[in-house]
């Protein structure tokens, strides 16, 4: 392969694992380290290089992608010595992991004296676009860098260039207040729809190619009807994103009513209702509950 990169992975979750073995079928080198070895286990036994510690990760990758949990954990890898060595000039950070652009634009400023390039390019699409790789990939930067890495973005899925750093994660916060309102307003609608003693399969098929028809209502509409919550996107990283949002708009003097209101019901569904690891699909659980319904 002529493009072919030495990637670093760091963070074999629900997302880094088929994200992993896409870039290998791609025929990217990969190398991959989690805090939770076993973790990695399906990426290694598919042909990925296992590291002792994060900085044997990166020590020969050109490219570094992480995908952890928000941008604190990102931060956390500057604290280690070992780690920054292995930060040489050339090497790209790539960091698709759902953080705050303010965390995107820290990271740039620390590893731009080092010769480091960086972009932040969070991503859209579920364990489903992860294992399809048809990932909606957002990403901010300098148009340079996203012209090196493309190779590495098509074996993951489409990416967009949106601006400079931190243009990634303001974009996925965007995405994020969409995908959950919009869950917000097809749980409300399917319960409509059950109660009121219609199809709710047949409904799903009669608004597809409406204005009311999205994935979200094709997808998750079918998860509420059949009660599977199974995580794909985790409420408790749903309400992470959603604060995330909330922060930024209130540094910009901008009030998100919709936003604030979907945040509140997602807090409620994970502090009172045990659905922190359940999927973000689970706020029908809280509608629900809400009516005075059993689950």
């Amino acid at each position: 392969m002529a493009q072919k990169r030495n990637i670093a992975l760091i963070g074999t979750g629900l997302m880094g694992v088929p994200m992993s073995l896409n870039l290998m079928v791609a025929g990217h080198d990969l190398t991959v380290w989690n805090r939770t070895q076993s973790r990695a286990a399906p990426v290694v036994e598919n042909g990925a290089h296992w590291a002792e510690s994060a900085a044997l990760a990166i020590a020969k990758a050109d490219v570094l992608i992480t995908m952890l949990s928000d941008g604190f954990a990102a931060l956390a890898l500057l604290e280690d010595a070992e780690f920054l060595a292995q930060l040489t000039p050339g090497k790209i950070w790539l960091d698709m992991s759902s953080t705050k652009p303010e965390h995107a634009r820290t990271l740039s400023s620390r590893l731009s004296p080092m010769g480091v390039a960086f972009m932040d390019a969070p991503v859209s699409g579920g364990t489903k676009g992860a294992q399809a790789a048809t990932l909606a990939i957002m990403a901010g930067g300098s148009a340079d860098t996203f012209d090196v890495l493309r190779p590495v973005f098509d074996a993951m899925g489409r990416a967009v260039h949106v601006g400079p750093v931190g243009s990634g994660q303001l974009a996925k916060l965007a995405n994020q207040t969409i995908v959950a309102v919009t869950i917000s307003a097809v749980a409300e609608a399917m319960l409509l729809i059950e109660q009121g003693g219609a199809d709710p399969a047949a409904v799903r098929d009669a608004l597809k190619g409406g204005f009311a028809d999205s994935i979200i209502l094709q997808q998750h509409g079918a998860r509420m009807s059949a009660g599977d919550f199974a995580p794909g996107g985790l409420s408790k990283f749903q309400r992470k994103d959603l604060d995330n949002t909330l922060a930024e708009a209130a540094t910009l003097g901008l009030e998100l009513p919709s936003t604030q209101a979907v945040r509140d019901r997602f807090d409620h569904f994970i502090e009172h209702m045990g659905g922190a690891d359940l999927d973000h699909s689970g706020l029908y659980l809280e509608l629900k509950a809400r009516n005075g319904m059993p689950s």
